[in-house]
């Protein structure tokens, strides 16, 4: 069972060469919003909202090496919002009022969902693009309906969704890793 999982893994993680050009593309989106003076904002449920925190954290405290603090912030974070916007508005709307909030042309908004159907992670890349906010979709399956609304969608080529989000956590890394290039 375990050698069946590694080998999953491996297959999943050979296949983020096709993916480079994206990959790349999303950490330039990245790089010059924060040599711009933007910031990264990150969403996701579940799993996801884990991956969300783990990224945002990378670049505010260190990736590798020791830098100047980056400005990142997960929309998972904030219970007192999380749980007025869903009482208030509907769990539908937890991170699209953030975006509205605190978001400003110029910023990067990296949506994660396995599936590419969690409405509250649509409803944020909607507000996003109506501010003006670069968006990267972290994706499996087929993309679901987040597969063509980023300025850049990585859609991981998997069904599984522990190897998604294993790829979306090394996708998250390879953005990091191009990141602490231009700013260490």
């Amino acid at each position: 069972m375990l050698n069946k999982c590694l080998q999953e893994h491996i297959n999943v993680a050979k296949k983020l060469k096709n993916l480079l050009p994206q990959i790349e593309k999303a950490g330039s989106l990245c790089v010059n919003s924060l040599k711009n003076g933007g910031k990264i904002i990150f969403c996701g449920n579940g799993g996801s909202a884990a991956d969300s925190q783990h990224i945002a954290t990378e670049l505010i405290g260190r990736f590798k090496k020791d830098r100047n603090p980056l400005s990142a912030i997960s929309l998972t974070t904030d219970t007192s919002a999380l749980t007025s916007i869903g009482n208030d508005y509907g769990f539908e709307y937890i991170f699209s009022r953030q975006v509205e909030a605190i978001g400003k042309k110029g910023d990067v908004l990296i949506a994660i969902s396995t599936s590419g159907n969690s409405v509250n992670v649509i409803n944020a890349i909607k507000s996003a693009k109506n501010i003006g906010i670069k968006i990267i979709t972290l994706s499996g399956k087929n993309g679901g309906e987040m597969k063509n609304l980023g300025d850049v969608n990585i859609i991981i080529p998997s069904n599984n969704t522990p190897r998604i989000q294993e790829m979306h956590i090394m996708v998250g890394h390879m953005i990091c890793e191009m990141i602490d290039r231009e700013f260490v």
